[in-house]
């Protein structure tokens, strides 16, 4: 964890740190021609078109969605473009409850996880994106803008456990009032914190009409042909035992869902055999540091993925969880190293068109946890779980 960690995820996992001034844009193309590499592609899975977070810190709900349309596709051979928006609407509002419930002692957040999504729909169900208002339109922007809404959204919820109307109570005092016999979070707080969200975000369906059929959220997502049980998630730290489940201690995943730990060459390979088999994976971990604009993720020259190393790059904050991906397919560079090929949520940019090469090593340092159908695992680690 290279920065100080705010409430606020979009200063990690955001597009919006992509707008620079004319200097920075010509800094990144010289940059960007020094680091061109030529790519073989090993193994390439279909996946469905590259989207734009743009100014919002929602990559796991983009990077997630991404790998459920590569499922569906996997699956039926259908393509679909799952709304985002609708997610993150309930998604949100079940992190204001859940900070509620936790008397506001939990992470009120921009960020999450692959299981948010998951749980998600398997609770409210899902929409195809022109069921729901475009991303940022309601704002006057044609993508994703969180720069008015989050401020508003996170300051509404801290109000249900704050007597007082001043927006800027910090969170000491909201935990402090909290706790505070006979206290007790405002009446209705849920009607104004999801009219924030519905004013913000779009309205989430009750129902719609998708290629002449009529459907229900939850009609719609059980259309899709997916059970939503088949999906897990892997980890490997050494701060806990080796073959249990544990919940990773990382602010955006809120949800508290646990993580079944394995060691790193085991987590490796479990990639490389789940894209053999035709399994794409998201993928979630950290892109501070040799993560690039312009598509490429490599360790500097020297440092070796180790699994000491992972650890102590977790606990001493050079390390965190602020991205999410999608995983689907295999490469080699001009030198034979192997490199993953890497779906990112940041719209058409970097000299591979929304795509990056991420290296190998990088991966396996940088990686907090993947996220894949557990019919990909090999029968041995399928068994156990």
């Amino acid at each position: 964890m290279k920065k100080i960690l705010t409430s606020i995820a979009v200063a990690l996992c955001s597009a919006s740190a992509l707008t620079t001034t004319a200097q920075e844009n010509l800094q990144r193309q010289a940059q960007a021609s020094k680091e061109q590499k030529t790519f073989t592609t090993v193994k390439e899975l279909p996946i469905t078109s590259i989207k734009n977070q743009w100014r919002s810190g929602t990559c796991w709900a983009y990077g997630t969605l991404g790998y459920i349309e590569s499922e569906i596709l996997r699956q039926t051979g259908r393509t679909y473009d799952l709304c985002e928006m609708f997610v993150v609407n309930k998604d949100y509002m079940e992190n204001a409850t859940h900070f509620v419930r936790m008397h506001g002692f939990s992470q009120i957040s921009q960020g999450g996880s692959c299981d948010d999504v998951v749980d998600v729909i398997r609770r409210y169900g899902i929409c195809p994106e022109d069921a729901m208002a475009a991303p940022g339109s309601l704002v006057g922007d044609s993508l994703a803008n969180f720069t008015r809404f989050y401020p508003e959204f996170e300051a509404t919820v801290r109000r249900t456990i704050v007597p007082d109307d001043s927006v800027a109570a910090d969170l000491a005092k909201a935990q402090t009032v909290a706790t505070t016999h006979g206290a007790a979070p405002r009446a209705f707080w849920q009607d104004s914190v999801q009219a924030v969200l519905d004013r913000n975000l779009g309205r989430c369906p009750q129902s719609f009409t998708y290629q002449g059929k009529n459907y229900t959220p939850q009609t719609f997502a059980q259309s899709l042909g997916l059970n939503l049980d088949d999906y897990i998630s892997l980890t490997s730290y050494t701060h806990h035992p080796f073959r249990e489940w544990f919940v990773i201690e990382a602010p955006y995943k809120w949800r508290l869902k646990p993580s079944y730990n394995i060691p790193i060459e085991e987590l490796m390979q479990v990639i490389d055999d789940a894209i053999d088999a035709g399994y794409t994976v998201a993928w979630g971990g950290d892109v501070s540091g040799d993560f690039t604009r312009t598509g490429l993720a490599e360790l500097p020259s020297g440092v070796q993925p180790t699994q000491q190393l992972r650890q102590e790059q977790w606990d001493d904050w050079r390390f965190t969880y602020d991205h999410v991906m999608l995983i689907y397919g295999k490469a080699t560079d001009q030198s034979g190293r192997p490199f993953y090929m890497v779906k990112n949520t940041w719209g058409i940019m970097g000299n591979y068109a929304g795509i990056w090469y991420m290296s190998r090593d990088y991966m396996a340092l940088n990686t907090t946890y993947i996220f894949l159908n557990r019919h990909a695992l090999p029968k041995k680690l399928r068994k156990e779980l």
